[in-house]
């Protein structure tokens, strides 16, 4: 009786554990909303304000950003009061990216114009494993807080 239990029981753990361990089978699923530029103080660049929710079971990572107001978007950080550029910025799986004023943030540098209140900037966020997300983003008042 021991002996026919025991392969029985090995299959259904090797496919319990095969489930597991295998990398393949989660996805990220990402939306992104709340975005907003204040309208800069000056031509030369702007803030860009968003949140990025991930309700798939693996994690994913924003990797750059394209926008039809600049060639030149970054990702900053603010730590201790000062801004730090880094090159990418992790999506967890069943979490978010939170970008907002005086943390982590978009900034779009040597604008091809001014954008002001009431206009839309295109944005489009590109990601290490999700598809692009485009997002056309309301520029707002320069005192603008996402609330």
């Amino acid at each position: 009786m021991i002996r026919r239990g025991i392969p029985a029981v090995a299959a259904a753990l090797a496919l319990a554990l095969g489930g597991c361990g295998d990398d393949g089978g989660g996805e990220p699923e990402l939306e992104a909303g709340g975005a907003f530029i204040p309208e800069p103080v000056t031509a030369d660049m702007a803030g860009g304000f968003l949140t990025v929710t991930n309700t798939g079971d693996a994690d994913d990572t924003l990797v750059s950003v394209t926008s039809d107001l600049t060639g030149t978007v970054e990702f900053h950080e603010t730590v201790d009061n000062a801004m730090h550029q880094v090159e990418s910025l992790p999506i967890p799986a069943g979490g978010e990216l939170s970008l907002g004023r005086g943390g982590t943030h978009l900034m779009l540098i040597d604008l091809s114009r001014k954008p002001t209140e009431g206009e839309t900037v295109s944005l489009q966020l590109h990601f290490e494993t999700s598809d692009p997300i485009t997002l056309d983003v309301p520029v707002e008042a320069a005192t603008h807080t996402g609330e």
